[in-house]
């Protein structure tokens, strides 16, 4: 026979009572984790992908083919998100008792693989024009924070010792390099000079960190080492931009060599007269009564950062936009007094989004195939032997400086490090042999790219390891819980400052 089953709906009130069924009750977990609707980290997912897929949308119904795999914005894009991966990685390698490696290798290997990887290559197509520009802009935004970093007092306070660490060792370094450079890698005396002040700057994306550890474990403060290392850092980096802007000039300047000085030197002057009109210009404009200040002068300085770098390229005069721009942001810096802490942070926000663009393009130039074995080791023996002539020179500069032999040992050996300044102005040069089309000055132009890029992944995760192993080695901890002062200060009494470069 056939049975049926018949399902006979309850009262409830009839059969309140009687019920002995349980409950139905969602999973508490599964409640808390997915929750309808979505609220927490879900929404906030959810929301950043839909916002993402929008503004993926809305760019391809505009652009079309650019933000397809092979388009210039997809280039630019992928590079962009495997650069900030590559230096969330590197920053996540940590030795004990080592400080962590700085993230811009990450950046820097992610844009060489990129590259260099065969399939890869074809799908992340980026411009050449567009690649020179976005490094042209991040040049504009580290100028700009420099000139706002720069404090006067350091000056004043680390007396002439701070002068000699900033300003001997990048000169020397940038003459030997250019005095080795010339004779071995053949490159004429304007482009070695170019190589030897890229080289001459050091790092203080690698420096800082490594003495701000050392400075909170209370290594060095009584000499204020780290104090010292890191206000000498600023001047020197802009020493280092002013030789080699001074140079650029010369080396794409037509005529006699006497022409080309005398171009150089008023290059120079009419960078500096420019950065002063602009510098108190935007001192009194926007005044202080008006709304969004901060903004105003952010927006200011950051465009007139750009235009000076870029307009300095289109008049012709390549040598006095770098220049320029750190004297217009230096003097509106000093005319803001403390408000211009502000500005400085709202141009780190600036920077946190072009840094990897700058490191990701500089490892994109190189590659692998055009490199000449040759070329490639004379630039690294130019560059090992202008490193160590510049630790021997910052030796000498620290003697009879109050430290005892320990200490001006590892003063030498920290301040070697290299990268920001040398993404930021090593494919300067290339950029503009590109734009005007000479062969054997875009072979110049790549050289100093390959050794800058070369510099950078030599020195600076060495210089990072030697700063963070020699550093509790060779330095003392304070007797009394005291904090770090100046070298030879004859005032113990006043309250230290800690001078950062903004780097």
């Amino acid at each position: 026979t056939e049975e049926t089953t018949y399902f006979i709906p309850r009262h409830p009130v009839v059969d309140a009572g009687t019920n002995t069924d349980p409950p139905v009750v969602c999973c508490p977990l599964l409640r808390k984790l997915c929750p309808c609707p979505p609220r927490g980290l879900l929404a906030s997912l959810i929301t950043k992908v839909l916002l993402a897929a929008v503004l993926f949308g809305v760019i391809v119904s505009i652009t079309e083919k650019e933000c397809l795999p092979g388009g210039n914005l997809f280039g630019i894009t992928i590079l962009f998100l495997c650069a900030i991966v590559g230096g969330k990685a590197v920053a996540l390698i940590q030795l004990p008792t080592l400080p962590p490696f700085p993230p811009l290798l990450g950046m820097l290997l992610m844009g060489f693989l990129l590259r260099n990887i065969p399939v890869v290559t074809d799908s992340v197509y980026i411009n050449f024009r567009w690649s020179a520009s976005l490094r042209n802009i991040a040049l504009a935004v580290i100028l700009a924070r420099a000139g706002l970093g720069l404090d006067p007092k350091a000056l004043r306070k680390l007396k002439t010792v701070c002068i000699r660490v900033a300003a001997g060792p990048c000169l020397i370094e940038a003459s030997t390099a250019a005095l080795i450079s010339h004779f071995l890698m053949g490159l004429p005396w304007e482009w070695s000079f170019i190589l030897g002040f890229v080289l001459g700057a050091v790092s203080p994306a690698v420096v800082v960190p490594s003495m701000l550890r050392l400075q909170k474990d209370g290594y060095g403060v009584e000499k204020g080492i780290p104090t010292l290392l890191m206000a000498a850092g600023s001047f020197d980096d802009i020493l280092a931009i002013t030789g080699f802007t001074t140079c650029l000039g010369m080396a794409f300047a037509e005529g006699s060599t006497l022409y080309n000085l005398l171009r150089g030197v008023l290059e120079v002057g009419g960078g500096m007269v420019a950065g002063t009109l602009l510098g108190f210009l935007i001192q009194y404009f926007p005044s202080a009564d008006q709304e969004h200040l901060v903004m105003k002068r952010s927006f200011l300085v950051l465009g007139l950062s750009v235009f000076a770098v870029f307009g300095s390229n289109v008049a012709g005069f390549p040598g006095s936009g770098g220049l320029c721009t750190l004297v217009l942001s230096f003097l509106a810096g000093l005319g803001w007094g403390e408000e211009k802490a502000r500005v400085e942070e709202v141009i780190s926000w600036a920077w946190d989004v072009f840094q990897p663009l700058l490191f990701g393009l500089i490892g994109a130039e190189i590659r692998v195939n055009e490199l000449e074995g040759l070329a490639v080791g004379l630039g690294i023996s130019s560059m090992l032997i202008a490193v160590v002539i510049r630790v021997l020179f910052t030796f000498v500069c620290v003697l009879h400086a109050g430290f005892n032999l320990k200490e001006k040992v590892f003063i030498a050996l920290a301040w070697m490090p290299k990268a920001t300044v040398q993404a930021a102005i090593g494919s300067t040069a290339l950029d503009m042999a590109r734009a005007k089309g000479n062969k054997e000055q875009i072979k110049y132009g790549m050289d100093v790219l390959t050794v800058a890029v070369l510099a950078i992944l030599l020195t600076a995760p060495v210089g990072a390891l030697i700063i963070g192993i020699l550093g509790p080695r060779l330095l003392e901890r304070p007797k009394t819980p005291t904090c770090g002062t100046a070298a030879g200060s004859e005032d113990d009494t006043n309250t230290p400052v800690t001078f950062e470069s903004t780097l």
